[in-house]
């Protein structure tokens, strides 16, 4: 056999034409690709897919590592078509990884500058250090939510009841849906509300109008159950229920907030994007930090808190806050509502 042929034979298109290592690193090359490619087709079709795409496809960006992987095997096995598969997939992923959403500014006259939080305190274990940062990061607005009985108690004690004038840092107006464990939700606010339906859901998502000095501002409570493989049709039907809200007044000024327990690469969330939203940390350059899990791997997290507002606010600087005794960051975002022309 002349080396030419020998060569060739080392780099055949088929993984199990290999000798018995090379063999194997091809196939487990082969798996890598075939995982990754379902994911980002899901993402190239716009669509979350079924289960495990849901859970995986937040954290799409990481899905270099496994195809990173996949090529050092192919290479290592002389495969070709594992070459080009893996350098195809790596593309997709390095396209997808663009933040998605509109970033234009508002044209109109600046009204207020606002400071908003939105803080998942994990069943109320995080209401302490959520009580010490509002104090001293004094937003205008605060959306709180897996905040159960205690929690809102808490929050009672510290903030309801102070209504001195011109005080920055009391909250005396809050909208809240009563609940145990991951039920219960609360915005507080510096700017007095008037109750709104809010979105029927599987966890509280309470809703007001804000009375900004003059303008009328819809704030809205977002928590969708997460996508556990029991519940992807509840997560669905609830980030549904996010859009159609999103969707149905665009004359008044929007700020919905909290735990979407989804990131950009889910289909469901960019659908709310699409309504003319806009994502606040997207808008400072902050669109891949991630806030969850905080507890275990932060640095390998998805981005699912979130502060969309609509194309009456500039967004100027984002903070992502880390709490003890929650799994979540905290996302601090500064505002400036402006008149529309």
């Amino acid at each position: 056999m002349s080396t030419a042929t020998a060569e060739a034979d080392e780099w055949a298109d088929a993984p199990a034409a290999r000798r018995p290592g090379r063999a194997a690193g091809a196939w487990i090359a082969a798996l890598l690709l075939l995982g990754v490619s379902i994911v980002v087709g899901c993402r190239i079709a716009d669509t979350d897919g079924i289960t495990p795409v849901p859970q995986v496809i937040a954290f799409l960006p990481w899905l270099l590592a496994p195809t990173g992987l996949a090529l050092l095997l192919a290479a290592l096995a002389r495969w070709r078509v594992g070459l080009v598969w893996g350098v195809l997939a790596a593309a997709a992923v390095a396209w997808f990884i663009e933040p998605y959403g509109k970033t234009s500014e508002p044209k109109g006259t600046p009204v207020a500058e606002l400071r908003v939080l939105t803080s998942n305190v994990e069943f109320g274990q995080a209401t302490d250090e959520l009580i010490e940062t509002v104090r001293s990061e004094k937003p205008d607005l605060v959306f709180v939510e897996e905040c159960e009985t205690t929690c809102d108690e808490k929050l009672t004690q510290a903030f309801g009841g102070d209504r001195a004038p011109g005080a920055r840092g009391t909250y005396p107006y809050r909208q809240a849906v009563k609940g145990n464990g991951s039920d219960g939700s609360v915005i507080l606010s510096r700017y007095p509300l008037k109750p709104a339906p809010g979105i029927k859901g599987t966890l509280g998502m309470p809703g007001a109008t804000a009375d900004v000095k003059g303008r009328e501002v819809r704030v809205q409570l977002a928590h969708p159950m997460p996508p556990l493989p029991a519940h992807v049709e509840d997560w669905q039907r609830e980030l549904r229920a996010l859009r159609d809200y999103s969707a149905a007044d665009k004359t008044r000024p929007t700020i919905l907030a909290g735990d979407f327990n989804a990131s950009q690469d889910h289909a469901a969330f960019r659908r709310i994007l699409d309504t003319g939203l806009r994502d606040g940390a997207r808008l400072t350059g902050d669109a891949r930090t991630p806030t969850w899990p905080a507890r275990t791997v932060p640095a390998f997290g998805t981005q699912i808190d979130h502060i969309l507002v609509s194309e009456d606010f500039a967004a100027n600087k984002a903070r992502f806050l880390n709490l003890r005794n929650t799994d979540h960051r905290s996302l601090l975002l500064d505002v400036t509502l402006h008149e529309r022309d």
